[in-house]
């Protein structure tokens, strides 16, 4: 391994190791999760934080921008110092005749300090040239009695020994970034697990819990590196209160019940083509109802006011699904706003059954993918495989971090002839 160097010899790409800072970088992150306020933490919706870090953390290789550069000359004295071809008595110090000064300026987008980190591949010679501002400046000298020189051979060659070393520190880079979410996402996980966990265990003290102030840190973005700075997502300092939360398993199970239930449609159509939406939705409940009432949690499916199928868990929904026959895009974009005005939950699972009948199947599923991401409450869809249905992820009306699943499954269901 060659020794490092300082930046003002002009070497670039030789002054830290990169895998330095990445460690530096990485530790960070995991520092902000751990230094956070306990509210704001559990109060912001963990998809959202981890993309504010990631985002944050995130390191970006230079990138130059060769059609923009740019050449400027002036008169200079010029030290001949090392020129062996030349008769001078005494090398140690300058040694100065008239001459011009060449500066080819390449601009670059990128972390300007990335040129002076050394990647995991490198060479024994480093490239030489100066960083200003977010410019590459490439300078010759040459004495007015010098052999003509081809100054922009010299600097294309320059730009791609750099280009070089860029592409391995990208390497180094890419494979760090593509690391962050995984590891931001079990950080925070983890975090907030402990903090249950602990605010649990005191629960159960039975033993009066003294109230403690907590004032909300102020979080300060890192010195900036690009353009646009990442802002923390927005979210409460009020204490968090757990909810049930319906696990995923279960959600599974739901929706497979409603599609079996889809299924027995397709094989006797003549026993549904005369049903309307109320209709199908109770031969629905009554299959949820057999998979689920009796249970130990003895959780049980209702029709309650205008939400077509309902589970409670102490008190609190967590799963809830619309039943709608087809009726076009608006009556869609309608359905998904009876869901966000049920209540606010946090982690709730919903579904809307969409019955189709007389519409081309591909029409109603590609209504569905075009209409779903332009709600003004959508943050993300959920790779999700099935032929006929989508999974999204929406927030609540007036909270960014009170997130609820939406599945969407469409049903051809039989009609009469």
């Amino acid at each position: 391994m060659f020794r490092l160097i300082e930046k003002g010899s002009g070497y670039l790409f030789s002054s830290r190791e990169l895998s330095d800072l990445i460690d530096t970088r990485r530790s960070a992150m995991r520092q902000e999760i751990e230094d956070m306020e306990t509210n704001r933490l559990l109060n912001t919706a963990p998809a959202d934080l981890s993309k504010y870090l990631v985002e944050k953390y995130s390191l970006h290789a230079p990138n130059l921008i060769k059609d923009s550069w740019s050449a400027s000359e002036h008169e200079a004295k010029v030290d001949v110092r090392h020129d062996h071809d030349r008769w001078i008595d005494d090398r140690s110090r300058p040694f100065l005749i008239a001459g011009q000064k060449i500066e080819v300026e390449v601009p670059f987008e990128g972390e300007a300090e990335l040129f002076y980190a050394r990647a995991s591949t490198s060479c024994s010679i480093p490239p030489r040239a100066k960083i200003r501002g977010h410019s590459l400046i490439l300078a010759y000298e040459i004495a007015h009695d010098s052999p003509d020189r081809d100054v922009k051979q010299e600097a294309e060659t320059l730009l791609k020994g750099i280009e070089e070393h860029l592409d391995w520190l990208r390497r180094d880079i890419n494979g760090y970034n593509q690391s962050l979410a995984p590891q931001a996402d079990q950080a925070i996980t983890n975090r907030r697990t402990r903090i249950l966990t602990n605010q649990g265990r005191a629960a159960n003290l039975g033993i009066p819990l003294k109230s403690r102030s907590e004032s909300l840190k102020t979080y300060a973005a890192p010195e900036a590196r690009r353009k646009v700075t990442p802002s923390l997502p927005a979210a409460s300092s009020t204490k968090f209160e757990p909810e049930p939360v319906l696990d995923t398993e279960n959600y599974e199970h739901i929706l497979s019940v409603v599609q079996n239930m889809a299924h027995v449609m397709e094989r006797s159509p003549s026993a549904f083509k005369s049903m309307g939406e109320e209709d199908l939705r109770q031969h629905f409940l009554v299959q949820l109802n057999g998979h689920f009432e009796g249970a130990a949690t003895g959780e049980t499916f209702n029709v309650t006011g205008k939400t077509d199928i309902l589970l409670r868990s102490n008190g609190k929904n967590v799963f809830i699904a619309e039943c709608k026959f087809w009726k076009g895009a608006k009556q869609y974009r309608e359905t998904i706003d009876q869901l966000l005005g049920y209540t606010a939950w946090r982690d709730t699972k919903t579904a809307i059954l969409i019955f189709n009948r007389g519409v081309s199947m591909s029409t109603v599923i590609d209504s569905v993918k075009a209409e779903t991401p332009n709600h003004i409450n959508y943050k993300r869809t959920i790779a999700w495989k099935h032929e006929s249905g989508f999974r999204y992820v929406f927030h609540h009306i007036d909270d960014t971090n009170r997130e609820f699943v939406l599945t969407v499954l469409v049903f051809d269901v039989p009609g009469p002839k």
